[in-house]
């Protein structure tokens, strides 16, 4: 099983990218490859609507650090995407990387990608409330059902300081499970 992973978190030792590594950590101890990148420390830019996706071409033409990535993907047989709530949405970092996405569908929105693929989707926001900006996971969850992924997620609210969410045992140990579907 090849696994990808993509931390939109700008910030290294963010919640979010804790538990995404607790998923793809424990998958790899089960015999997965894994390989991770950092959104914030690639370069490249959001979709430019250029359509260079769509007819001859079935991937991003922009030349960037992107594509790599985007290949990725569809070589493996899951992803695992995990991001921070800013300003009600996914990061910046994210939404971009999502953006370019586009290039996964062809000109009549039909995916391009294998079917079967498993996406686990990881959200952390600092507002401790359960009901504010419970909108995001259904929203993307939703968008990548259309890719054809069967899709899991896993949410923590209540955790702005970099870290903290280590120390919720029940987090970390729902981080490991979903680790360990993702192999079987």
């Amino acid at each position: 099983m090849k696994i990808v992973g993509v931390l939109g978190s700008p910030r290294r030792t963010s919640n979010s990218t804790a538990l995404a590594k607790k998923v793809i950590d424990t998958a790899k101890e089960m015999g997965a490859e894994a390989e991770v990148f950092v959104l914030n420390e690639l370069i490249f830019k959001g979709c430019q609507a250029c359509r260079g996706c769509k007819g001859e071409n079935d991937h991003c033409i922009l030349n960037d650090d992107l594509p790599e990535v985007l290949d990725k993907i569809r070589e493996a047989d899951a992803l695992v995407m995990a991001s921070p709530v800013y300003f009600g949405d996914v990061s910046g970092q994210l939404k971009r990387f999502i953006d370019r996405t586009y290039s996964f569908f062809d000109d009549g929105f039909i995916t391009r990608l294998a079917p079967g693929k498993k996406f686990i989707f990881i959200l952390v926001q600092g507002n401790p409330s359960e009901e504010v900006f419970a909108d995001i996971i259904p929203r993307y969850e939703t968008f990548f059902r259309m890719y054809g992924f069967d899709t899991k997620s896993l949410r923590a609210t209540g955790y702005q300081d970099a870290g903290l969410v280590a120390e919720n045992e029940e987090l970390m140990k729902r981080a490991e499970e979903l680790g360990r579907e993702l192999v079987q």
